[in-house]
């Protein structure tokens, strides 16, 4: 699958990802060996039924997709240049193949396979792999989930017991008939597989935890193998073992085949590539501080092109590169390629040693999960997204173009719409006048270009000489026509004693003198020199007062019309954030800055010394305990960060003799909370177990040491809240443990099985 379809279910390996260790020591190749040989078995066990299911929905012999689970494993992860990625059937072709199959037969599918698998070898040898990349997100989630539409109305005919037309339309239109008349031993074989497919991430309790570890898709094939074992369906047919019919082209149109050829490739390679990227960014969340294995995409595509033409001689499907089992091999403990290499070994040996158990299932539960598959590459989420980004007429015209005419035809058409409204969005330019309490504002919504150059000295014409002009420019490009006209009005309106402010990104250097301080909205944060006033201002006295009142003069002047429409939409839609964030109240520490947060995407709670007191301790505590039962319960985050920092004046305070225990100030009575962690740092010392440390340099000293325990200590406080706890036991909260050191800027992410803190690096995985 491609890296924009949501993986089915949560992590298929229980508790926290393994942790690759150095390759340079015996223990450390001991235990990549381990994280891989787990990992292979936890992704085999998903390919198999999947691999089957992909073939059957295609109309290809069933042993195909165990050809291309066992070279997109081998070849593929041998030669291709993302290590931790998997291969195998691709999702992403199953329309296409399926056509292919009907069209001109099984042996002229597998020479298109050998073609586009030649294609993709000259393409990662030119290396032109980043260049898929620019391709817009709405083109590639609406591609993926027409696919998926095509994909789930088909096998649902299946699943039925009846069989699918050849397009999705007419098997919209033939639904209601095979609705009226179902089989109902498929059909309840189907419904089988589709509660456990969806229904096994929610399994609750210790036994639910321990069922998890078995992959959703085999527990659910397990599951309607059983329920059918005493009734009488279509079931696996594997037959005998043969060497394979060489690919034959198929007789028909050489523009057709060109077609087809270059439609495998694309496909093929788009969600090879982009599940590459994935799997890549997934490999640095779950590996860090470790390094993760590099990406090459040129060399992935190159790798991928030699797995389909060995697939095609064999007689297997098209191979790709897929998001879901490349998360699974990630997530399971994958540390080499050495894990999809193995997992390409045992269903080798599968096909060959468990033939006869393979023939047990029944065709219904396959068709089951591939409707499952299809159903799940159509995301809400990625509509939304598309909707905020004004792309939604993209991903329409994607969608629809390739459930009515195909996957060329739907990119094709999404491409048309695409160059379209940025040409419109180009020329497109709304330009207003109005009076308002004594001074004009003129209003340009758009792209200020030579086009509307004419429309722009038309509204400026309406301002009377002399008259107070805010001139606000609301798009991000200006072009030099634009600009010398706006310049030139401007300097004859200030001649003929009138006044202009211009406001907005790219008017803003004609509205002030070059003398005159100003700070973009989004250029790099420094000692507050935008709300500072210039030197030798007499205007505004330096004091705490005038800077703040000079920061949200800036904010209103700069950062407001920026941020309004994002503002709006979340004033209307509620606050929806994934992730809460507790860390102190010091004022150095700028969580959006340090976390790259925007508007609605952190719950924040902040005091001093981001203590977490444990529920029912001190009724003074209860906003604290409110703060993290509102987010967890109500807001329903997904992710809980406890971050401490360096020169924490709560740490010197517990470390010092300024608030004894009985004293009663307020700060004495709130640090009594940090006590547990000043404890646990002298047993610590004394017994010499479960010392806490930074990855790659010693700590500084007992200040630095403290904020480390207590950054660990708090996170055993939240986890003594029932609401929390029942959440992480769920699987769908995760805590997080955070160490910033101000000084260095540097930001530490806690290894809760070693006690490490391992520094954050800039990413560079992926190369060209």
């Amino acid at each position: 699958m491609s890296q924009l379809e949501k993986p089915p279910g949560p992590p298929v390996s229980p508790g926290p990802p393994q942790q690759p260790l150095p390759s340079n020591g015996s223990g450390g190749q001991a235990a990549a060996w381990r994280g891989d040989l787990s990992a292979s078995l936890v992704v085999f066990l998903i390919a198999v039924p999947l691999s089957l299911g992909l073939a059957l929905a295609t109309g290809a012999p069933l042993q195909a997709g165990l050809v291309a689970a066992a070279v997109g494993g081998i070849v593929a992860g041998l030669l291709g240049g993302a290590p931790l990625q998997v291969s195998g059937a691709a999702t992403s072709l199953l329309v296409v193949t399926a056509e292919l199959v009907q069209r001109y037969g099984w042996r002229a599918t597998c020479a298109v396979t050998v073609l586009a698998g030649v294609a993709q070898l000259v393409l990662g040898a030119v290396r032109v792999a980043r260049g898929a990349l620019a391709i817009s997100p709405a083109i590639v989630h609406a591609m993926l989930a027409g696919i998926g539409v095509t994909i789930a109305v088909g096998q649902l005919h299946v699943a039925l017991g009846g069989s699918p037309d050849s397009s999705a339309v007419d098997n919209v239109a033939a639904l209601p008939g095979q609705l009226a008349h179902p089989h109902v031993a498929a059909l309840l074989i189907g419904a089988v597989t589709v509660a456990v497919l969806v229904g096994w991430r929610r399994l609750p309790g210790r036994v639910g935890r321990l069922l998890r570890t078995v992959p959703a898709p085999l527990a659910a094939v397990a599951a309607a193998t059983a329920v059918s074992a005493a009734v009488p369906v279509p079931r696996v047919s594997l037959p005998d073992w043969a060497p394979p019919a060489l690919p034959a082209l198929p007789d028909g149109p050489v523009l057709a085949l060109a077609a087809a050829v270059l439609t495998v490739t694309l496909v093929a390679g788009m969600e090879s590539l982009l599940s590459a990227v994935a799997v890549d960014r997934l490999a640095a969340d779950h590996l860090a501080p470790a390094p993760a294995p590099r990406t090459n995409l040129n060399r992935e595509l190159a790798g991928q092109g030699v797995a389909n033409v060995v697939s095609g001689l064999l007689g297997g499907l098209p191979v790709a590169g897929g998001a879901m089992r490349g998360s699974a091999n990630v997530r399971a403990g994958a540390a080499t390629r050495r894990a999809t290499v193995l997992h390409g070994a045992w269903v080798v040996l599968c096909a060959g040693l468990l033939a006869s158990t393979l023939e047990l299932i029944p065709l219904a539960a396959l068709a089951a999960l591939v409707m499952v598959v299809g159903v799940r590459m159509v995301s809400f989420a990625h509509i939304r997204h598309v909707q905020r980004h004004r792309e939604f007429p993209v991903y329409a015209a994607t969608l629809g173009g390739v459930v009515l005419f195909g996957v060329l035809q739907g990119v094709a058409l999404g491409i048309g719409v695409t160059v379209f409204l940025s040409l419109r969005r180009l020329t497109h330019t709304r330009v207003t006048v109005a009076a308002e309490n004594g001074r004009h504002r003129v209003r340009v919504n758009g792209q200020l270009t030579f086009l509307a150059v004419p429309r722009l000295t038309r509204a400026l014409a309406q301002v009377p000489a002399g008259a107070d002009t805010v001139v606000e420019l609301g798009g991000s490009f200006m072009d030099h026509a634009a600009y010398e006209a706006l310049r030139v009005w401007s300097d004859a309106h200030r001649a003929g004693g009138g006044w202009v402010s211009l406001g907005g990104r790219a008017g803003r250097p004609i509205a002030e003198p070059a003398s005159a301080h100003h700070c973009r909205p989004w250029t790099p944060w420094r000692n507050h020199h935008c709300t500072r006033p210039p030197q030798g201002a007499a205007a505004a006295p330096r004091s705490s007062g005038s800077q703040l009142l000079g920061g949200v003069t800036a904010f209103q002047r700069h950062t407001a019309p920026l941020v309004r429409d994002e503002l709006a939409r979340l004033a209307l839609e509620g606050q929806r954030p994934t992730q809460l964030f507790l860390t102190c109240a010091d004022s150095r520490l700028v969580t959006s800055m340090i976390t790259a947060s925007g508007p609605g995407d952190l719950f924040t709670v902040r005091n001093v010394g981001n203590l977490m007191p444990p529920p029912g301790t001190d009724h003074t505590c209860d906003s604290v305990g409110a703060a993290i039962e509102y987010a967890v319960e109500v807001l329903k985050v997904g992710s809980l960060t406890v971050c401490g920092h360096s020169g924490c004046g709560a740490m010197q305070a517990l470390l010092g003799s300024d608030h004894e225990p009985g004293a009663q100030t307020p700060l004495a009575r709130w640090l009594r909370h940090g006590r547990p962690s000043l404890a646990r740092m002298q047993r610590i010392g004394r017994l010499g177990r479960g010392e806490v440390a930074l990855a790659d340099r010693p700590v500084a000293d007992d200040v630095e040491r403290l904020a480390l325990v207590n950054v660990v200590q708090q996170l055993d406080h939240l986890m003594s809240y029932p609401c929390v706890a029942h959440r992480v036991a769920e699987g769908a909260l995760t805590l997080h443990g955070m160490y910033f050191h101000v000084a260095e800027a540097q930001a530490y992410v806690l290894d809760r099985t070693t006690g490490r803190f391992g520094a954050v690096r800039p990413e560079a995985a992926v190369t060209s």
